[in-house]
């Protein structure tokens, strides 16, 4: 149960990785971008809302059948623990989301534009 839950951990981190620079990866795929679109969406409404991210409460189970108290277990648990819930007050976290939110919309509005000038000039 441990591993699983340094597996949901470590996945975590990769999600959040994905909502702040997903726009990098998903020039000319159009269905990764919706999909980054969609994430970046989900991310806000689970920052600002009052309810918890699905992959916290997969956390909080395995590490409960786990017997992990909070900031022990494995090294890996450890440190990756620290790096997706730092001890940041929950409105600069808001302000956070909110940024990586507008920086990646300013990506595939950049994006958009382009590819309307491009088209405007193609026809």
């Amino acid at each position: 149960m441990r591993l699983l839950a340094a597996c949901v951990l470590a996945f975590h981190l990769l999600w959040i990785l994905w909502v702040i620079f997903g726009a990098l990866w998903t020039r000319g795929r159009p269905w990764l971008t919706g999909f980054h679109i969609a994430s970046l969406v989900w991310g806000m409404i689970a920052e600002a809302g009052p309810w918890p991210c699905p992959l916290t409460l997969a956390e909080n189970w395995c590490e409960a059948r786990a017997g992990i108290q909070p900031y022990s277990g494995g090294f890996l648990v450890h440190y990756l623990d620290r790096i997706v819930y730092p001890n940041l007050s929950v409105s600069f976290l808001i302000v956070c989301a909110a940024v990586v939110c507008v920086v990646n919309l300013a990506v595939y509005l950049t994006r958009l534009m382009r590819f309307l000038r491009d088209h405007r000039r193609a026809t």
